[in-house]
């Protein structure tokens, strides 16, 4: 079979609805493709998650025999304003993009009010709605623990996020809003989001974002993946973890 990527070196994933289903664990089958994956090129994940969800959803849940296989593994929490490596044992963090505390309050405040405002502010959730994860205000319409099925039913379309994040975004000149997962809307500082950490993990690792793939299913404009696409990096949409699965099939068998 020819590689349509024989110079791929690096492939990067989103996580939720990507690798896994929205804040659930990495199903066994698409866990032993990563380990497989790890075997032959570096592997990325970035996501608009914090760290905690990715050691849930994805650490946890890899059938790991060799620790040395997670050092190629890269981990880039909330959208790529952190950087995680495993060194020496464990997990180590080599950068963060924090937000000031006037940033934050401001989004909080801003995302908060509009939600409000468009009738999106629902009373009864699974967990709190706004999130602060040090370089990211995540809101999450049901909660951060929400069932898969009922975060598919609140905006099937995408409709809401799109009009909230666009709401959000006039207030905040000086941050970054994008929409996230299946019913959030991600905050960062301007120009710190997934390109950015694209760009850095190319500068710390050597690799030119030529020779990488990224794989994720928010690709369209108003998604959080798209910056990846506008930087130039190879990128293939899916719409669920089953089609990621494939990808990495067709990926090692090309190999």
């Amino acid at each position: 079979m020819t590689d349509p990527h024989s110079d791929v070196r690096l492939v990067a994933f989103d996580l939720d609805d990507t690798l896994a289903p929205s804040k659930s664990p990495v199903d066994p089958r698409m866990a032993n493709l990563l380990v497989r994956l790890l075997e032959v090129v570096e592997v990325c994940v970035i996501s608009g998650g914090q760290f905690g969800q990715f050691q849930s959803q994805l650490i946890d849940n890899l059938p790991v025999d060799h620790p040395e296989a997670l050092g190629r593994l890269h981990l880039m929490p909330t959208c790529g304003t952190q950087y995680f490596l495993f060194r020496d044992g464990g997990w180590q963090q080599q950068y963060a993009e924090n937000l000031t505390d006037e940033q934050k309050d401001a989004a909080l405040a801003a995302v908060e009010s509009e939600a409000k405002r468009l009738g999106y502010w629902e009373a009864d959730t699974w967990g709190p709605i706004l999130e602060d994860r040090g370089s990211q205000i995540t809101f999450s319409a049901l909660g951060q623990a929400a069932p898969v099925d009922a975060k598919k039913a609140w905006d099937p379309t995408g409709e809401k996020k799109n009009a909230l994040r666009a709401a959000v975004q006039r207030h905040l000149s000086d941050l970054e809003v994008r929409s996230g997962g299946s019913t959030s809307i991600d905050i960062t500082r301007r120009g710190i989001d997934k390109a950015y950490g694209m760009t850095r993990l190319a500068e710390l690792t050597g690799i030119p974002l030529n020779e990488m793939l990224f794989v994720g299913d928010r690709l369209d404009p108003d998604g959080n993946d798209y910056p990846v696409k506008v930087l130039g990096v190879p990128c293939i949409a899916v719409e669920g973890w089953h089609d990621t699965a494939v990808v990495v099939e067709r990926f090692l068998a090309a190999r």
